[in-house]
């Protein structure tokens, strides 16, 4: 990864004391060890609101589980969406998102709808308890609650950084006859 030891030994010692100078770490503890400071040992239960492309693709392929989270609800308000099927899971009504949360402990939201929709949804779901949102929309989800962790996604942005080490990477090209 580039990194030395020293620097990886710094990084773990903010967590705390793992391992014995000299030996290691036990790579078994460490691997649950760091498990629990990403919050890896507890299961939050996650809802994802809109059912098209987008959250169809994040609903199927995210491994929820491995990370966490457990999918539990999918919302959207087309119609043409209501009932279908994503994961075993059936997509409801978006105008029972309240209800859902309010009788279900919902620990995070993940936003994969219009940009115009995304404040709205997230003031619905502060109303009903929900308080972390992962958000796909392409706005800049910033709310004006204290109590609210907002992780915005930036697909654009990777894929400017993609285009920028693929370009950094043939900037000098072996082929110098060009």
């Amino acid at each position: 990864m580039g990194f030395t030891a020293s620097q990886i030994r710094q990084d773990l010692n903010c967590f705390g004391g793992f391992g014995q100078q000299g030996y290691g770490y036990p790579v078994e503890s460490l691997y649950n060890e760091i498990g629990h400071i990403l919050g890896l040992d507890h299961t939050y239960n996650a809802i994802l609101i809109g059912a098209g492309n987008l959250g169809k693709a994040v609903a199927m392929h995210m491994s929820f589980e491995k990370r966490g989270f457990r999918l539990t609800a999918i919302f959207d308000n087309d119609p043409g969406k209501v009932g279908t099927v994503i994961r075993d899971i059936s997509v409801s009504d978006l105008d029972s998102l309240e209800q859902f949360c309010l009788e279900n402990k919902t620990d995070a939201a993940i936003f994969c709808v219009p940009k115009e929709a995304a404040h709205e949804i997230a003031d619905r779901l502060y109303r009903a308890g929900v308080k972390n949102f992962w958000n796909f929309s392409h706005y800049d989800l910033s709310v004006h609650y204290d109590d609210i962790i907002v992780e915005n996604v930036h697909l654009n942005d990777s894929l400017m950084i993609l285009c920028y080490k693929i370009s950094d990477a043939n900037y000098f090209p072996d082929d110098t006859s060009a």
